[in-house]
């Protein structure tokens, strides 16, 4: 694809997040200025795709401009019907781009056209207008209004609000900051209906303007704000003066856009893969001054290559930081869209949901953002079809009326944690363990605890459901979701809790691009395992192992902890000291012990893809480089985590039998 495309793609995908933002801001209500600018993001996605001779794009843009305009001009009252239309429209537009993206033939949209343009004509409220003439404004004004400034003048003059005339001279060298900042205190009081230049009366070197305001406030609060303008009243405020609007309304200064620079993340993914490199080479630096300093002693020449490994280490520190820092993304991004997805899906599936947004401040890296998109989707298509009641059966068991959906994210430690949750009918554990045995998912006679029970939901094929919809019951999706997030490095946790809700925990690491790993040692062999993974580590007496059910476990804390040693599961040689290392990894009661030999170092790893003979083998994530050019393999510890309880399962099993 050539350069200019992919400028076009990046362009087209940031207006097409910014309408869907000013659309849900719609939602909360209606300004003009919110309405203007969507109207004009399809204006200006319009005119680029016609750059780049996109016919589908600028045709359906340039429909879905007019219905926007019809919603300008009042000729159409916006509804949620029209919102979510609109919003449906746009969900086009954006798959459209996608196809322009990869390289597809683009989708036919004349039907959609025709679709808009019926919509439009089925719509259509226009009142009829009330006369301008009589209210104390100017023909020579009335005359030059455009067509939306005389709809926004109507507007006001219906909504009760006052009418003032504002009338200001500027040196005509410097006139831009004084009618910005003019601007600025009258949009804080009302809105800025029309600006128009004036000649008449105006001495050589200045520039006048005329500003029509539309504003519930009275005229001293007006002239409090504009300085020497002199104020002109058309007409009084008919209805109660609200506070001012000051805080609500904020100048956004233009030179943070010019501060910004677009930069490929593969650009980034190249930078971090010299960095990595760097890494090995200032270990490498670190140990040729060790050696130095064990064979010559500490003469001026260890200590050089010990100051310049110092100053090596820091600055590497910092150069990671920063192209991190620059690979991350606030969760704000990923929320829009999900909210998006969940209004769709409460329509198709005929329910009133609420939605509850913390934590989109929240940073994670790009690409992650990007790869937990599908699994969040599939844990809120659970939430809305499986989840949340209908209406009627939540009022008999004294719920809201309206169901709850909850997204959270927040930082813990080194990893980051995504909570979705809803206020529905909680899981069914009998359900669920009914539907896996007839399925004969488990053994009949077997005891599973609760968060096993749990779990099976993310077995392929498993759906309590019994009709299929449009959202959900087809057996798919949440194994989806547990494949993906343990991809990814993370963790699936749930908590439920029947007639009162369930919440999904997605821990995961915040960046997969260089992470911190410890070093451990299995017999004669290296592992790395990721620090994003592990709760706690320590020493452990052999003796002290207990065996409870053919399983070993070891008291912790007054709990017992499940313990995997991870040289039987890559069929290794244990080493026979009585004494060994266990690696906690996990949380709650899905927590297990890792036993191995050793506790070597801590690490930045840079973690590859195994070759296609490794990576089907069950409990390895990966691959990093470490000290001289040593290539070590990374645990995954999730899958680790399975086998654990797979075989406390089968032990269980087995002991009932």
């Amino acid at each position: 694809m050539k350069t200019s495309k992919k400028d076009f793609i990046v362009e087209a995908e940031e207006i097409i997040e910014s309408v869907n933002n000013s659309l849900l801001d719609l939602q909360g209500g209606f300004n003009p200025e919110t309405l203007n600018s969507v109207f004009r993001g399809i204006h200006t996605l319009k005119g680029l795709s016609g750059l780049f001779g996109l016919k589908g794009i600028t045709d359906l843009s340039h429909t879905l401009e007019s219905l926007l305009d019809d919603l300008r001009l009042g000729r159409l009252e916006l509804t949620d019907d029209v919102i979510n239309f609109v919003f449906s429209n746009i969900d086009i537009l954006k798959n459209i781009i996608s196809q322009v993206s990869e390289e597809k033939q683009i989708d036919d949209v004349s039907d959609t056209i025709k679709e808009i343009e019926s919509f439009r004509k089925a719509s259509d409220t226009k009142s009829k207008d009330i006369s301008l003439e009589g209210f104390g404004i100017s023909p020579s004004i009335l005359n030059v209004l455009s067509n939306y400034e005389e709809h926004r003048l109507e507007t006001n003059i219906k909504e009760g609000n006052g009418l003032y005339l504002i009338k200001a001279i500027f040196n005509l060298t410097e006139f831009a900051p004084g009618l910005e900042a003019l601007n600025s205190n009258l949009k804080s009081l009302g809105e800025l209906i029309a600006t128009l230049p004036i000649s008449e009366g105006i001495s050589e070197g200045s520039i006048g303007f005329k500003l029509l305001l539309g504003s519930p406030m009275n005229t001293d609060d007006i002239k409090s704000k504009v300085g020497t303008a002199d104020v002109e009243v058309i007409s009084q405020p008919k209805k109660a003066e609200p506070s001012p609007l000051t805080s609500k309304l904020k100048e956004v200064s233009l030179k943070s856009s010019t501060n910004t620079v677009r930069v490929d993340i593969e650009k980034l993914d190249r930078i971090l893969d010299t960095i990595s490199e760097l890494v090995l080479a200032k270990g490498a630096v670190i140990r040729i001054g060790q050696e130095l300093a064990e064979s010559v002693g500490f003469i001026s020449l260890t200590l050089d290559v010990h100051k310049i490994s110092q100053t090596l280490d820091r600055k590497l520190a910092e150069l990671q930081e920063y192209v991190l820092d620059l690979r991350m993304v606030p969760f704000s991004q990923i929320f829009t869209r999900l909210v998006q997805v969940i209004r769709r899906y409460s329509r198709e599936a005929g329910k009133e949901i609420d939605i509850e947004i913390y934590g989109e401040d929240t940073k994670i890296d790009k690409q992650l953002a990007e790869e937990i998109i599908d699994p969040l989707i599939h844990l809120i298509r659970n939430a809305i079809d499986h989840g949340i009641e209908p209406k009627d059966k939540r009022l008999m068991l004294g719920k809201k009326e309206r169901g709850a959906v909850t997204l959270k994210a927040f930082p813990e430690g080194n990893k980051v944690v995504i909570m979705v949750q809803d206020d529905g009918a909680g899981l069914d554990t009998d359900k669920i363990l009914r539907k896996a045995i007839e399925r004969q998912m488990v053994p009949e006679n077997q005891m599973l605890e609760r968060k096993e029970i749990f779990d099976l939901i993310f077995v392929p094929g498993l759906s309590t459901k019994t009709e299929v919809s449009e959202v959900s019951g087809r057996g798919v999706g949440m194994d989806i979701v547990k494949e993906k997030i343990t991809s990814l490095g993370g963790f699936v946790d749930i908590e439920s809790e029947h007639g009162k809700g369930t919440t999904f925990n997605l821990t995961l690491p915040i960046t997969l691009a260089i992470i911190k790993a410890l070093i451990i040692q299995v017999a004669s062999d290296r592992f790395a395992v990721p620090l994003t993974s592990v709760a706690e580590t320590f020493f452990v007496e052999r003796e002290k192992i207990q065996t409870i059910e053919g399983r070993e476990v070891i008291e912790r804390r007054g709990e017992m902890l499940p313990l995997l040693r991870v040289a039987d599961v890559f069929k290794l040689e244990e080493s026979p000291n009585d004494e060994c290392f266990a690696i906690v990894v996990g949380f709650g009661s899905r927590r297990i012990g890792l036993l191995v030999d050793n506790l070597l170092d801590q690490t930045e790893v840079v973690i590859r893809p195994l070759g296609e003979c490794l990576k089907n083998i069950r409990g390895l994530g990966g691959a990093a480089e470490i000290g001289r050019h040593e290539i070590v393999l990374v645990l995954d510890v999730e899958n680790m985590m399975e086998e654990a309880f797979t075989r406390k399962k089968v032990s269980r099993a087995a002991f009932n039998a």
